[in-house]
């Protein structure tokens, strides 16, 4: 069996969550806008119960959650819809060069059109310096986009103080916490999160269903729309709304408020136990924070050898080479590389993330293998 450690790729959908949403595939088949009939009413009423799970989980109104089909539309919609809808108090967007693709590739679509986008770096901990920050903040700043946990290293921002100099300058911030959220406390009144995303398949929920935090008071923030059709989610995102996988997101959200405590102290031991026994071997290390990251994620480095061919030595194990939405890609990580790690050592890296799901003898079982191909590669 192989042993799945690609979590922060994506999660299986929890047995728990499946069993929620299959009435919802046949008997329960409404469409939530149907005001007229009963089908209609059950599937606005799961639609409802879903609202206020995901809302309970990150602390905020159930207004104030927009359904998407997962966080790269939330995150379009985000930032394209404030710059639609703030250009009159300028066109300056900040963010990190360790943004996932999402944002980045929205940023650069936007710097073509008129937008005038900052990059901040990182250092060698994936952390940004809030001093380049506020450096960076003027009058014409609209938007601050930071990831609140990265995907390739787990690595979590300053949040707090990131939104207190943002908030500070009167400019909106939006996080991409895709990763975070189900994983660790988010509470984006305690935080003062402008705008957050949210994504059912990193949390055991289906795939192609998310969330959009969209903050009504303190300050509002206004968006303008992306999708146009029928005036669903309060005219902010048309389209028949995906009862099912809704009611999939909000399960996942609610197991993931009672459990997520549990389930990090299990699984930092495992994280804890591989990275200390691969980094037992000469020159691998592991890239970011040990002190500020998700728990359940670490990315090494296996210094002078190409992790492909680490990879394709242990079939049955199943890590990454960076994001899940740029593996594909015959580049370093732009991530790694942001953190000032050289060509060579960014293609020598690995990405290891564990899920609720992960054994000890998983974990055991990947610690020798690993092991066992590092010292036949060195000899």
């Amino acid at each position: 069996m192989p042993i799945y450690l690609d979590y922060n790729a994506t999660t299986p959908v929890d047995k728990r969550v499946l069993e929620v949403m299959l009435p919802y595939f046949t008997e329960n088949f409404g469409n939530a806008s149907s005001r007229t009939h009963s089908f209609g009413w059950l599937a606005e009423d799961a639609v409802k119960i879903a609202r206020q799970q995901v809302a309970e989980l990150i602390n905020c109104l159930e207004q104030e959650i927009v359904f998407t089909s997962g966080s790269t539309e939330a995150i379009n919609f985000a930032i394209k819809g404030v710059w639609e809808n703030y250009q009159f108090k300028g066109k300056h967007i900040v963010t990190v060069k360790t943004e996932h693709k999402a944002v980045l590739d929205c940023c650069a679509f936007l710097e073509k059109r008129g937008a005038k986008i900052t990059y901040l770096s990182v250092d060698r901990e994936g952390l940004i310096d809030l001093d380049e920050l506020k450096s960076a903040l003027s009058s014409e700043t609209i938007l601050v986009a930071v990831m609140y946990a990265n995907n390739e290293t787990g690595v979590i921002q300053p949040i707090k103080k990131i939104a207190d100099l943002v908030h500070a300058n009167n400019s909106i911030l939006l996080c991409d916490a895709t990763q975070a959220v189900g994983k660790i406390t988010i509470d984006v009144e305690e935080e003062h999160i402008d705008l957050m995303c949210v994504s059912a398949h990193k949390m055991y929920g289906p795939k192609g269903v998310g969330a959009l935090y969209v903050r009504r008071k303190g300050p509002r923030v206004s968006l303008f729309p992306q999708m146009h059709g029928g005036g669903h989610e309060r005219g902010l995102r048309s389209g028949t709304l995906n009862v099912t996988g809704i009611v999939g997101l909000g399960k996942a959200c609610e197991l993931a408020k009672e459990e997520m405590w549990e389930d990090a102290i299990r699984i930092s031991k495992l994280r804890t136990k591989l990275e200390q026994l691969l980094c037992e071997t000469e020159n691998v290390f592991i890239n970011g924070s040990t002190k500020h990251r998700l728990f359940n994620t670490t990315n090494i480095t296996f210094q002078g050898i190409r992790s492909e061919s680490l990879i394709n030595k242990i079939p049955n194990i199943t890590v990454a080479l960076g994001s899940a939405c740029t593996s594909a890609l015959a580049q370093p990580s732009h991530v790694l590389k942001a953190m000032g790690l050289n060509d060579d050592d960014s293609f020598s890296s690995i990405r290891f993330s564990l899920g609720k799901y992960t054994t000890e003898a998983e974990i055991n079982e990947a610690i020798s293998l690993f092991r066992k191909l590092l010292m036949e590669l060195k000899n």
